[in-house]
């Protein structure tokens, strides 16, 4: 995997699909010249959903497509028969996977558990057939509703590993090889930067636990403002329990190690407050390459500077690699965020609702008159049950205008000073105005 496959950010596109028009079938049936409606309903629009993929690491199938749009549901029938509802769109994402409404920036779900699922588009409703508007005074109704639309949003995804301990520290510290050492990692390593281009993790057995590590890569001075690969990946450690500091107590690169761990503390506060409190060890690593004098110099200077545990180790020989993770241990059980511990969901998918709206039979009409002088009737509700009702069926628009005429369509007119031969526009169409 290299660094373009690592992705943990994405925006896509969601839409369900239109819900099925209703039909105006009419029965067919041998020795019945007339028989009484049986339009069938339309089907519901498809949904869309995401699940949390355990199997999972990045982002990357998700940005492979922009849009996501389920099916529409199918038209409805005669014989009563029901369109059927349009095919859902399941997205899987990695566990840790934080979904964000594009323009808002609210949350509107963090899939923080193996399994769980969450609907972020929902289908329209089907329209209904003729045979629910048969009446007394209606007794071969030709109208039929039209499928509502499906909702649409556009959505952010953000990965936030679920690890219990992050490892941070410059690069070339020593990172990779301590989660190489003490789990079942194999990161890359070499001794050149950002070697690491994407976070590793690890698991760590200590007695008859595990505990998740993540190799948070390209840290530096100034990751904030864009320097290095580090505020890329800072989202990463938000979710731990412990931060595990690594720094080259050596000096080997020329830094001085207590300047190193400040520099990287500042870039944590800068990210995030509640990061900053997070509960830390120092873990100074190459401490082959000093001699017992100066090493021990160096980890009280450190210790007297920074206030935090220090476990002096090195990678290379593996001295001091299991006092530093029994300590994490400790931590990360007292904490009880534990690996095995995370609740398996496995949310069997169940649609809610469909998109539908209970329009008011009852509502305003404004009347303006354009510049070529012309009559337009509008409404929130008038458009409302334009679409809902066809109106290129005869039964469909006289209902459309009935409901018009109930809220004082005519009225209204007089009183806007609509004249004998003016045109009207109402839902698109033009009429001419008679008396």
């Amino acid at each position: 995997m290299n660094k373009a496959d690592f992705i943990d950010r994405v925006v896509i596109y969601v839409k369900g699909g239109k819900g099925g028009d209703g039909s105006a079938s009419f029965r067919h049936e041998k020795y019945v010249p007339k028989g009484g409606p049986d339009g069938g309903d339309g089907g519901d629009g498809g949904f869309v959903f995401l699940r949390a993929n355990p199997e999972l690491s990045t982002l990357l199938t998700v940005s492979e497509k922009k849009k996501y749009i389920a099916q529409n549901g199918e038209n409805g029938k005669g014989a009563k028969k029901h369109g059927k509802n349009g095919e859902d769109v399941i997205i899987d994402v990695p566990v840790g996977t934080v979904v964000k409404d594009f323009e808002t920036g609210e949350i509107l779900a963090d899939l923080d558990k193996p399994g769980m699922v969450v609907c972020v588009a929902r289908g329209g409703k089907g329209g209904r057939g003729n045979v629910h508007f048969k009446s007394s005074t209606m007794r071969a109704p030709k109208i039929a509703e039209r499928g509502s639309e499906g909702e649409e949003r556009k959505l952010v995804l953000e990965l936030k590993l679920l690890a219990d301990v992050a490892l941070v520290g410059y690069p070339n510290v020593g990172k990779s090889s301590f989660i190489s050492k003490v789990s079942n990692a194999k990161p890359k390593i070499a001794s050149y930067p950002f070697t690491t281009l994407i976070p590793n993790l690890g698991v760590v057995k200590v007695e008859n636990m595990q505990f998740v590590i993540a190799d948070i890569p390209g840290l530096i001075k100034g990751a904030h403002e864009g320097a290095g690969l580090g505020n890329i990946f800072l989202r990463h450690v938000e979710r731990c329990t412990v931060i595990a500091h690594v720094i080259d107590i050596s000096g080997m690169e020329g830094r001085d190690p207590v300047q190193d761990y400040f520099d990287i503390r500042k870039e944590l506060e800068f990210f995030s407050k509640d990061l900053s409190e997070k509960e830390e060890i120092i873990i100074a690593n190459k401490i082959d390459l000093l001699d017992d004098e100066e090493l021990s110099r160096r980890v009280e200077e450190l210790k007297r500077k920074t206030g935090k545990e220090v476990f002096p180790t090195s990678t290379l020989t593996g001295q001091g690699l299991k006092e530093a993770v029994y300590r994490l241990y400790e931590i990360v059980k007292k904490s009880k965020k534990l690996i095995e511990d995370r609740e398996v969901v496995n949310e069997t998918i169940k649609r809610p609702k469909p998109v539908w709206k209970n329009l008011p039979e009852r509502f305003m009409i404004e009347i303006i008159k354009d510049e070529d002088g012309d009559f337009v009737v509008s409404g929130t509700y008038v458009e409302e049950w334009a679409k809902r009702l066809n109106l290129n069926q005869k039964d469909g628009f006289r209902k459309f205008m009935d409901l018009l005429n109930k809220n004082g369509l005519e009225e209204k007119l007089r009183k806007a000073g609509v004249k004998d031969g003016d045109t009207v526009w109402v839902a698109g169409r033009a009429f001419e105005y008679k008396e």
